[in-house]
């Protein structure tokens, strides 16, 4: 009961400052990944390659650091999955890169991109079917395409991703049930979400096709982006906390200046990802900004959603710029350096905290992270340092605002209405519509519904691990 009392505490704190309020004191919620570990006791390749034990690691550090909300495994790439199926674009600790090393994303070199210049149109005709029958065969040794002989080993692999997939993502409720009563602790964002012009130059064009693309195709490149919307919206939508009080994470990459012109932000970036961020709004779900990078060129933009819409969390643009910026529409977080909480000493830390608090956190809306995700190179002294400091000096001496319900959001709109392109081909949640099915079947002689039903939650659960091994993995 003790730790049910505490949970609801912090869960108050944390929202109040999600929606941009001012709560009881300033949320604490550090992004820990391989830090955990370390702390824990634990390398980077047993935490990347046994997710319980990274589970462990989480649930150490928010018994000892007494955090307000943590996310359940920060490391989330669980190797033993990307073995199963033999993803190529991974540095596995232990395994190609040294095991107390970070796992590493490996970009394909020029020539060879998991998806060439001319195959956009495959991409924007079936998404689902292209990352099946394309790219899963490309990025995965162990998968083959269509037309091409598959042995045991091959067939073996999707069995095993499968299985694999859905014991890790079953292990997560558990996860988040014992941090709750353990150490009352908020897991703090749920359901995943990238956008569709960062999708291509992560994991099907590359970066430097893609701004070869963007060149001498731009429209096939923009075209594509729509594709995509639906079905991202959809990963998202359906991975999303249905209490709708933690954020949806949203990863961003490489959408911003100066990795691309400010023109093709514009004119490609914003208009694929503002539609979705807005549906999920007009649902009740709370987008997080996880700016990595500098994305102060496109703070104006930002500034186009709703007021409290999005978490936006600062890694390498200046904080106080962003405060006076966008501060008053959103509630922050992060900001900051990790090279302080690194390198720096504990005094420096606490002196820049004090800053935070004064200058950022005053009127609320602010939760306190590190710029980027906390790797094994951060210090315990200096973590300690900012969680006490904080705790102590960031409690606000005047009464914190009412506990808030959920997102004042607009009525909820019809996809299309929030700007969500109707798919082409195939729509999101499914892979072979139950239409196609039915024309294979014998004529059904009892209830089709429930046929239907079954066929369409299975395919679901397919859907799901292609649109996840692409986001996740």
């Amino acid at each position: 009961m003790e730790k049910e009392l505490l949970y609801q505490e912090r869960l108050k704190r944390y929202t109040t400052a999600l929606r941009n309020g001012k709560p009881d004191r300033v949320p604490i919620r550090p992004f820990a990944a391989e830090f955990a570990a370390r702390y824990a006791g634990f390398t980077c390749q047993e935490v990347t390659h046994d997710f319980e034990k990274a589970f462990e690691a989480v649930r150490v550090c928010a018994r000892d650091f007494d955090w307000d909300a943590v996310v359940a495994n920060m490391v989330y790439v669980w190797t033993g999955l990307t073995d199963a199926i033999g993803l190529r674009y991974y540095g596995v600790p232990g395994l190609h890169v040294p095991a107390d090393t970070g796992f590493q994303y490996r970009e394909p070199p020029e020539g060879q991109e998991f998806m060439k210049a001319d195959e956009y149109d495959r991409l924007i005709d079936d998404p689902t079917a292209f990352l099946y029958d394309v790219w899963l065969p490309r990025v995965a040794e162990s998968i083959r395409p269509s037309g091409e002989p598959a042995g045991y080993r091959h067939n073996l692999a999707l069995v095993k991703g499968g299985m694999a997939m859905m014991k890790y993502f079953y292990a997560f409720g558990p996860q988040v049930a014992r941090l709750r009563s353990e150490s009352g602790t908020v897991s703090a964002i749920a359901g995943i979400l990238k956008a569709p012009f960062d999708i291509i130059a992560d994991k099907l064009r590359g970066y430097i096709g893609l701004t070869m693309d963007m060149i001498q195709q731009p429209q096939k490149v923009r075209a594509a982006c729509e594709a995509l919307i639906p079905h991202l919206f959809h990963v998202a939508w359906t991975t999303a906390d249905p209490e709708k009080n933690v954020p949806i994470g949203y990863w961003m990459h490489r959408g911003c200046v100066p990795f691309i012109r400010k023109e093709w932000f514009d004119t490609h970036y914003w208009p694929t990802i503002k539609p979705i961020i807005q549906a999920l709004w007009a649902r009740g779900h709370q987008t997080m900004f996880y700016a990595e990078g500098n994305w102060n060129a496109h703070l104006d933009r930002f500034a186009e959603l709703p007021d409290g819409c999005i978490l936006y969390h600062v890694d390498q643009a200046d904080l106080f710029e962003v405060h006076r910026r966008i501060g008053h529409k959103f509630c922050l977080s992060g900001g900051i350096p990790n090279y302080l909480l690194s390198y720096r000493s504990p005094q420096e830390v606490r002196d820049f905290c004090r800053k935070v608090v004064d200058e950022v956190a005053a009127d609320g809306g602010y939760i306190a992270d590190a710029s980027a995700i906390m790797q094994n190179d951060t210090s315990v002294e200096n973590i300690a340092a900012m969680t006490d400091f904080l705790r102590d000096y960031g409690t606000y001496s005047s009464s914190p605002d009412p506990a808030p319900g959920r997102p004042a959001a607009p009525p909820a709109l019809e996809i299309r209405e929030a700007g969500i392109p109707a798919p082409k081909g195939v729509p999101p949640g499914v892979c072979v519509p139950w239409e196609q099915r039915k024309k294979e079947l014998p004529p059904i002689q009892g209830e089709e519904a429930l046929f239907r039903r079954i066929w369409e939650e299975n395919e679901s659960l397919a859907h799901t691990f292609i649109w996840q091994c692409l986001l996740s993995f």
